[in-house]
């Protein structure tokens, strides 16, 4: 059987990701593959490149073609210039290990020694948007009686002025 070593789709419209796979060269593209050998992700930044370099060294040595596509990515690990005794460096900086997300978060907790809860909170937002909005209320609650007091003052200012004008028109008259 004439074997393979080539890229199987994955992922959503304009996000793929891919499987470097060894298959039989009459299977199609996303058929049933005979050993998943590494994973391939272009659009992460720096893309990701898993090659299990013992499986891809035995494959080439019992006769896989590799896809174009494939030599590339096996000359950026290596695995194609050990396998041809090319002595051309590789082109691939080991991967970063993935930052742990939790641990993260827990030094973060034990930093701000008064936080109970999360450190982003939705519930939380939202008791400080109630807050605030209670606080206005009685912000405007005791201006209006300050308001209303004002009011009542200039009422009876204006009161007994208009008394005393019309205290004065009648002796006028006489």
């Amino acid at each position: 059987m004439a074997t393979k070593i080539r890229l199987k789709r994955l992922g959503k419209i304009r996000s793929p990701h891919y499987r470097i796979i060894v298959i039989d060269s009459r299977a199609k593209r996303d058929g049933q593959a005979i050993e998943e050998i590494g994973l391939y992700h272009p659009k992460n930044d720096p893309s990701v490149i898993r090659v299990n370099s013992e499986r891809a060294q035995y494959w080439l040595s019992v006769g896989a073609q590799p896809t174009e596509a494939v030599v590339a990515i096996l000359k950026r690990t290596g695995d194609w210039q050990q396998f041809t005794g090319d002595k051309t460096p590789s082109g691939v900086d080991p991967q970063p290990e993935p930052r742990d997300r939790e641990a993260a978060f827990a030094a973060a907790l034990a930093e701000d020694g008064d936080a109970t809860a999360p450190a982003i909170s939705k519930a939380k937002k939202k008791a400080e948007e109630a807050a605030a909005a209670k606080a206005a209320e009685e912000a405007t609650a005791a201006e209006a009686p300050a308001e209303e007091a004002a009011a009542e003052e200039a009422l009876a200012d204006e009161a007994p002025a208009e008394e005393a004008a019309d205290a004065e028109a009648p002796a006028e008259e006489a």
